[in-house]
């Protein structure tokens, strides 16, 4: 009934034990109630803070007693008054805070390791792309790890399967084979990059969603989905796209 009425169940057995006890220093309701040592102070703080426990020092000594169990029905009253009043508040503050959720959920993050994350990021792609949609790739490092080929060659044939087109822009250091290959799937637009770019990092951009690669023995790759921040990334791509010359042609 005392958890009832808003105490904790540490706080009913100390304000129990001082209503039996009567005026009473720490060591007897630490014995009567049954609750830990180390938390008696804090449970009597609080039970004082609520008014159902007064305290008097004697010799430097405290003395706690249980108020008189009327004053149960006072503090019932005053925390219902409390509850409301935070009611009305919580009711005012809905509407800002239903927006402040709304904007947070316009920008996600995420954050994979290593190939297998990598691997997962990329296939995100087949989530939201429809036929005849596309995504692009920029910088992509010319030392990618040979396991890496066989599965972009797998990936390349289940892409055009799907009907989904993209833009690819190598490391000028990368082997021309490689681009070959790729421009072999259809459509798999392949190039070099027109400019040098010496940073360990790659991106990938689709509708929504931009991505990051840090490249490294165990690749970090960054998720990010937010329609200002990829319409950003594909400007990017696009100027640098522009000044791209077809494979093959000088």
């Amino acid at each position: 009934m005392l958890k009832s009425a808003g105490l904790t169940e540490g706080e009913s057995k100390v304000y129990l034990a001082l209503l039996e006890l009567g005026p009473s220093t720490s060591g007897p309701i630490v014995e009567r109630s049954g609750v830990a040592k180390s938390i008696i102070y804090q449970l009597l703080e609080k039970l004082v803070q609520k008014g159902l426990v007064s305290y008097v020092t004697k010799e430097k000594t405290k003395y706690y007693q249980a108020s008189q169990p009327d004053n149960l029905l006072e503090y019932v009253e005053k925390r219902q008054a409390e509850l409301e009043e935070s009611r009305k508040k919580v009711a005012e503050l809905l509407p800002k805070l239903t927006a402040m959720a709304m904007s947070a959920k316009e920008t996600e993050v995420k954050l994979f390791r290593g190939f297998k994350g990598m691997i997962a990021v990329h296939e995100h792609t087949y989530r939201k792309l429809a036929r005849g949609e596309e995504y692009y790739y920029l910088n992509i490092p010319h030392n990618q790890p040979e396991f890496f080929h066989p599965y972009w060659q797998k990936d390349h044939a289940k892409r055009a399967k799907a009907g989904i087109r993209c833009r690819l822009l190598f490391d000028g250091k990368t082997e021309k084979k490689i681009l070959k290959n790729r421009n072999s799937f259809a459509g798999c637009d392949a190039r070099y990059m027109p400019i040098e770019v010496n940073a360990p990092v790659w991106f990938i951009g689709y509708k929504d969603v931009a991505v990051i690669v840090v490249v490294s023995s165990n690749p970090i790759t960054i998720e990010i989905t937010n329609q200002e921040v990829a319409d950003a990334f594909r400007a990017y791509f696009e100027e640098i796209w522009r000044q791209s010359r077809k494979f093959g042609k000088n």
